[in-house]
């Protein structure tokens, strides 16, 4: 199945964590969005969105990088990040940065560059219209709405959108979904028996499902959760949204 698109350039926001440890999943949104008929950019000058600094008191270590943000995405109409948690983050820390830094012109380039930056999950649903990408995958899986993606990203229900239009998708329901992973970024550093005691208990709801999969739109709570998994053998295996939704029948992607 093709779907073509009037063809939008597009700026993929890899993230650090994607970047460094889940290269397959910023490999997996260029394949998508190119079937679909984008054309994506990787704007080199790219890091770290400032998160980890920002969620610990930092702020001053994390202008930097909403100064970097602006210059490497300013050019750009459509800005697309496979993580609801970085989205987020950018979209409600770096005005909150630029307003700390006292630079009025930082601020309104934070604004618009804020305006163009899109989760995937918002960017197929509001952008291209679309919720069936023409993806293919015959295998039982249950989705968890990450915190950040649903509270700070406000992605909403677009993600079960785009898992609903999945050719042989067997989508089942995740017991208490709305429930911390645990993970939370540097709190599972700082509070870690409880960030365990809360990842167990989502593994547990996951495996409930009997889903073969477990799937999210931020690898760090994929990560997080999928740990448990592994370590209990559980034979749940951690996939990300993006790489369901690239792949195709006949392909593996």
């Amino acid at each position: 199945m093709t779907i073509r698109t009037d063809g939008l350039t597009v700026a993929l926001f890899a993230t650090c964590i994607n970047d460094v440890m889940f290269p397959g999943t910023p490999r997996a949104v260029v394949e998508l969005l190119e079937r679909l008929g984008c054309r994506v950019e990787f704007p080199m000058e790219q890091t770290c969105c400032g998160q980890m600094f920002t969620n610990t008191g930092y702020f001053d270590a994390a202008v930097p990088n909403v100064r970097n943000y602006v210059k490497a995405f300013s050019g750009y109409e459509y800005v697309v990040g496979p993580s609801g948690s970085c989205v987020g983050a950018v979209r409600h820390q770096h005005p909150m940065l630029a307003d700390h830094a006292k630079d009025a012109g930082l601020a309104a380039e934070v604004d618009r560059v804020v305006a163009r930056t899109y989760d995937l999950s918002e960017f197929l649903v509001d952008v291209l219209g679309i919720t069936d990408v023409g993806a293919y995958f015959p295998h039982r899986v249950t989705y968890h709405p990450t915190c950040h993606s649903v509270r700070v990203a406000k992605v909403g229900d677009r993600p079960y959108q785009l898992l609903s239009k999945v050719k042989g998708i067997d989508l089942v329901a995740l017991p208490d979904a709305d429930q911390c992973c645990g993970f939370g970024g540097t709190f599972s550093v700082k509070n870690p028996d409880v960030s365990v005691a809360m990842a167990a208990d989502k593994a547990r709801h996951v495996m409930e499902t009997g889903a073969e999969y477990l799937v999210t739109g931020d690898n760090a709570c994929l990560m997080n959760i999928g740990g448990i998994l592994h370590r209990q053998n559980s034979g749940v295996k951690p996939i990300h949204l993006a790489e369901i939704l690239a792949r195709t029948e006949g392909g593996e992607r």
